[in-house]
């Protein structure tokens, strides 16, 4: 089932002294199904922005069809998704537990005592419990962030929007936040969202929508784009005393030529599956235009 439907979504904007139409989206369509992470990639200026705006109603699309658990956007609706935009605001005013209290009782969900356990629980998994009760305007860039995004999951959301989720983060809270991404799929929720940090995207997301001009240039899945860059396989492997290398073209090769090394007294010690990275992928599809090849 597809939690988000987007059909032939397009949005211009005057600008400029003598204000001129500009084309943002260009009909772009795509969707995010049930208990998948999905990435939502694009240059800057490509539309990303826009089309968060749009989906969630913070701006008036132009034209196009978007659906949430298959119709519009309603209150009911809104229940069901979390959000952590790019740039949150925080009410510095409040302490970090008030902060989830705040954002949890908008969802009308919960009952006190179950909402204390909810919070205390989220607050652990983002590594904030020493700071529960310390004012937001003490929190650091980084815990800012893992607080925006316990209140994205505190309602137990079916559908988690995050925008930019690693901005501002170390590589140990990178790790964190990408393990509860990852366990939170695995519950049934879609998560969906915009990184421009590719490795962290291509070793969480199982299906990907890039897009360009403000139009989707791919959507499926992460291993499919991966493999229309290449794919070749890398031996490594003992023999003489030596240790050597061998490449093999494709997977047909692969087993014929694993059986000539061992037949003539070779050691295998590696087998490595190699293809080009999203990133190198991403450059050449969204950047320079070209196909999906290095």
């Amino acid at each position: 089932m597809n939690l988000l439907q987007v059909e032939g979504l397009t949005k211009s904007y005057k600008r400029g002294f003598i204000p001129r139409k500009t084309e943002v989206l260009k009909g772009l369509s795509f969707s995010v199904p049930a208990g998948t992470v999905t990435g939502f990639l694009g240059a800057n200026g490509a539309g990303k922005t826009t089309t968060m705006r749009c989906i969630l109603g913070h701006d008036y699309a132009d034209g196009g069809k978007v659906d949430f658990f298959g119709k519009p956007l309603d209150v009911e609706g809104r229940r069901r998704i979390g959000f952590l935009p790019e740039r949150p605001y925080f009410y510095e005013h409040l302490s970090g537990v008030e902060f989830l209290e705040f954002y949890a009782n908008l969802s009308g969900k919960w009952k006190k005592a179950d909402l204390k356990a909810r919070i205390d629980q989220l607050l652990k998994r983002v590594d904030l419990t020493f700071a529960k009760d310390r004012l937001l305007r003490t929190y650091s860039k980084g815990m800012l962030q893992k607080i925006g995004l316990a209140q994205a999951l505190v309602h137990e959301p079916e559908l988690v929007i995050l925008d930019e989720p690693m901005s501002g983060l170390d590589p140990d809270g990178r790790m964190a936040l990408a393990d509860i991404i990852v366990e939170t799929a695995k519950k049934g929720t879609a998560v969906f969202f915009t990184s421009h940090l590719l490795h962290d995207t291509e070793r969480l997301c199982e299906r990907l929508i890039v897009i360009k001009g403000g139009a989707t240039i791919y959507e499926g899945s992460t291993d499919a784009l991966l493999d229309r860059g290449g794919v070749e396989f890398e031996i490594n492997f003992v023999e003489g005393g030596q240790r050597k290398q061998h490449k093999v073209p494709t997977q047909e090769q692969l087993q014929p030529e694993l059986k000539r090394l061992l037949a003539a007294g070779a050691t295998i010690i590696e087998v490595r599956r190699l293809r080009p990275t999203l990133e190198e992928i991403f450059v050449n599809m969204a950047l320079r235009g070209s196909e999906a090849r290095p």
